[in-house]
């Protein structure tokens, strides 16, 4: 048999026998997002079960502490900006009412972390709850007098009714604005804010965390300047 002809007879043989490239490995799945719940199902009804709750009971609970309604001024603000005036923590909102923005969004990004499959309105729920239950805890005695004796705020006498649910606002303004913002332009947000309440008031959510846990006499009389 000729040479050519032999040649011609293997080659086929040889590819048939190659191996075949493997085949690419499927990439895994991208995580999807937590399915709403339906709209009157019992997963559905209870945030807003929960809202509803808040909403009632904490005006009722600092009512049975003695806050009053609103300022004893007897004229109800929108705005009070001035954190040495007796009227501040008395009308809906004051310059403290950034830090509780603060509050709903630091809420936001640390159930984005704990809950991420939790669905939203029930971390929005959740988050409410939690700043109900510190306006109310803000408001005892024990608080109180914390705030007088290592903080600022000496003449402090606790909120009014108005100015608790103006808070509460505020924390939920904060978590729905994280919501839009995402993690990244959320941090800028409170890094932003807390430099500006620094800033403007001397006083801002991180040293009124440390001046109620910690006291520093230095940092009192550097906030007490004005």
């Amino acid at each position: 048999m000729p040479t050519e002809q032999r040649l011609e007879n293997v080659k086929p043989e040889l590819a048939v026998t190659r191996p075949s490239p493997p085949a690419p490995r499927p990439s895994p799945p991208a995580p999807r997002p937590p399915t709403p719940p339906a709209p009157w199902s019992a997963a559905w009804l209870a945030p807003w079960l929960l809202l509803g709750t808040c909403m009632v009971l904490v005006p009722c609970v600092l009512r049975q502490q003695g806050r009053a309604w609103w300022c004893a001024c007897g004229r109800p603000a929108l705005w009070e900006g001035s954190v040495w005036s007796s009227h501040c923590s008395q009308h809906f909102l004051d310059p403290y009412s950034f830090s509780h923005l603060l509050h709903g969004v630091m809420f936001f990004l640390a159930f984005a972390w704990v809950a991420p499959r939790l669905p939203l309105i029930g971390r929005f729920a959740l988050a409410v709850c939690l700043e109900s239950g510190w306006e109310v805890l803000e408001n005892t005695r024990f608080i109180i007098e914390r705030y007088r004796e290592g903080t600022m705020a000496l003449g402090y006498e606790g909120d009014s009714i108005l100015n608790s649910l103006g808070d509460i606002g505020c924390c939920a303004l904060g978590f729905l604005v994280a919501g839009r913002l995402g993690t990244r332009w959320s941090l800028l947000l409170i890094l932003g804010v807390e430099l500006a309440m620094l800033l403007w008031i001397r006083d801002n959510l991180t040293l009124n965390v440390i001046m109620l846990i910690c006291p520093n006499d230095a940092i009192r009389q550097w906030q007490m300047v004005h």
